[in-house]
């Protein structure tokens, strides 16, 4: 019997609708009840979350994560609110969410209904696609237009409407069934035209000194190996932006790691920056070029050539002018290596040793700056040593999420990456505080095999404590490590920055993140010395079940991005 004859209604062919592109979770809360209900009928599981705010950071981690298309449901109104703000981190992180949104009966629209809110207006400015579905018959052609939307191109999120009406009607087959799955992404792989790649190449391999900068784009299209290809071929040295973290091997000989703002004292990027800033041409690969990726657009030499891949045309030369490659960054780079092959590469071979020793005197020195806090057995403890004890467990099976600020900061600059198989997600789209556990749960769906670590401060624990439950209950084994100062730690050191004082926001009374843990059934464990915490750390690898470990942290520490350097240096 085929899908047309076993539906009754509109709700259960949605439902068949997403199993068809490969949907095995969605993230809700019960509604809209009628697609929830169908689709838990089929074998598709909800993780049902504690708030929507949570659930549609859960539903972005998950696609991260996974290569799939994450799913959100909410009810119509103030749960739908609570959806803009994951929702406009997946636009501008570019991945890919549909979200599910159940809307008031049909005949009830603009009667002031019971929570009866205009969804389309609220969504236009966060997905890049959303529409409400009005008719029985044109089911599949908006559940596939949103995945559509969402997986192609530039992915980003999309939202389908919903009537609770609708989804109660009796169920219109079309006229022709729909087969194929889109629920997989980037969804499609244009390449540049041949002279387009001969142009880059030629420049690239007539480069005195070129870098390239790798973003997020390369994780989200899988262009990793061939990245990796690039580098070694071309004697190209790599730099990663935050969300690129991890596209090359960062032990590699011509990999100087992340650069973006972390270029204040003690960093890495102080030392690798000038090469960044002497480069006669920059090749960029997936980066949307934003604030924080080029340290407020001061990187770049002015009168650098820009080579710029992305799937995204409006984003090629949307800061500087570039040779525009767009596409897929896998089959652009796999295109642009093929090219490159054909051009002389004396000059660039010539220059390898050298650029990897400068690299090398980089990581060293690096290493030397920060050792007097990475090797640190003070108390409190300083966030570099938590680092420390991180890197030591970290493998191809771990995925490591962070929060914003400076939770991501510590992560980013402070941890060495080998392999892309090594995961490391944070929320730098919009980079909004309390998405580090929901995005660890979410990537913790998405890979169960995978040991997932949430490295959250303790004010961005406070967005998400409730889900804790959800952890328990939902039987989602991560470890969350809390790093407790008892501040807001970036608010109060940039308004002492810009304003020479701080507001009374900054600083929190005393919480035992410990007993909220133990509340909700999780089992949890306060650190305040370097050998409690190189005990627990080793609980990380093959849990079973969740584990929160709070670690009193040192209130002065701070990473080592270019807002503070001033301060750093006077220190």
């Amino acid at each position: 019997m085929d899908s047309e004859t076993r539906t009754t209604t509109v709700a259960e062919r949605i439902a068949l609708a997403l199993k068809r592109h490969g949907v095995e979770v969605i993230f809700g809360q019960s509604l809209p009840s009628a697609v929830i209900l169908a689709a838990e009928n089929i074998g598709i599981r909800q993780v049902s979350y504690r708030q929507e705010n949570m659930g549609g950071a859960m539903a972005d981690g998950y696609a991260r994560r996974s290569g799939k298309v994450g799913i959100v449901a909410a009810q119509n109104g103030p749960a739908a609110a609570l959806l803009v703000a994951p929702l406009a981190e997946a636009l501008k992180a570019s991945v890919p969410v549909v979200a599910l949104v159940q809307d008031v009966e049909r005949d009830q629209t603009d009667r002031n209904a019971f929570q009866d809110l205009d969804h389309i207006s609220l969504f236009q400015s966060c997905t890049k696609w959303v529409r409400r579905l009005s008719v029985e018959e044109r089911v599949e052609d908006y559940v596939d237009a949103a995945f559509t939307a969402a997986t192609s191109g530039r992915a980003g999120p999309a939202a389908l409407l919903l009537p609770a009406d609708l989804l109660r009607s009796a169920d219109v087959a079309s006229s022709k069934a729909r087969r194929k799955n889109l629920g997989h992404w980037p969804l499609d792989r244009p390449r540049p035209a041949d002279n387009d790649l001969d142009i880059a190449a030629q420049a690239i391999a007539a480069a005195r000194a070129p870098v390239v900068i790798a973003g997020g784009g390369v994780h989200a299209s899988g262009a990793a190996s061939q990245l990796r290809m690039l580098q070694d071929e071309g004697s190209l040295p790599v730099f990663t932006t935050n969300m690129g973290k991890g596209a090359v091997d960062e032990w590699h000989p011509l990999s100087a790691g992340v650069l973006a703002s972390l270029v204040g004292p003690k960093s890495l990027g102080r030392h690798t920056v000038d090469m960044v800033r002497e480069a006669d041409l920059v090749v960029l690969v997936g980066t949307r070029t934003n604030q924080n990726g080029t340290d407020s657009w001061r990187q770049y030499h002015p009168d650098a050539v820009i080579v710029h891949i992305d799937a995204d045309p409006q984003e090629v030369g949307r800061n500087y002018e570039a040779i525009r490659l767009v596409g897929d960054a896998r089959e652009t780079l796999a295109g642009l290596r093929e090219r490159i092959q054909l051009c002389d590469l004396h000059l660039r071979a010539g220059s390898r040793e050298a650029l990897s020793e400068r690299i090398r005197a980089c990581w060293e020195n690096f290493n030397t700056d920060r050792q007097v806090f990475y090797g640190s057995d003070a108390s409190p403890l300083r966030p570099e040593r938590v680092m420390a004890e991180l890197q030591n467990i970290i493998g191809e099976n771990t995925t490591v999420v962070a929060d914003a600020s400076y939770s991501s900061m510590w992560v980013l600059g402070q941890l060495r990456v080998a392999s892309e198989k090594t995961r490391i997600i944070t929320p730098r789209g919009l980079a909004g505080l309390g998405w580090g556990v929901p995005l660890a749960i979410g990537a913790k769906v998405a890979a169960p095999h995978s040991d997932v670590v949430a490295l959250v401060g303790d004010g961005g624990f406070a967005h998400s404590w409730a889900e804790l439950e959800t952890l328990v209950r939902m039987q989602i084994p991560i470890t969350i490590i809390v790093l407790n100062n008892g501040i807001l730690g970036f608010q109060r050191d940039a308004e002492t920055v810009k304003f020479g004082k701080y507001t009374t926001a900054c600083h929190f009374a005393e919480v035992d993140h410990v007993k909220i843990a133990q509340a909700c059934g999780c089992e949890a464990v306060r650190v305040s010395h370097t050998r409690e915490l190189e005990a627990q750390m080793k609980k990380v690898r093959g849990r079973n079940v969740p584990l929160l470990i709070e670690v009193v942290t040192d209130p002065e520490a701070h990473p080592a991005i270019s807002l503070f350097a001033q301060m750093d240096s006077a220190a």
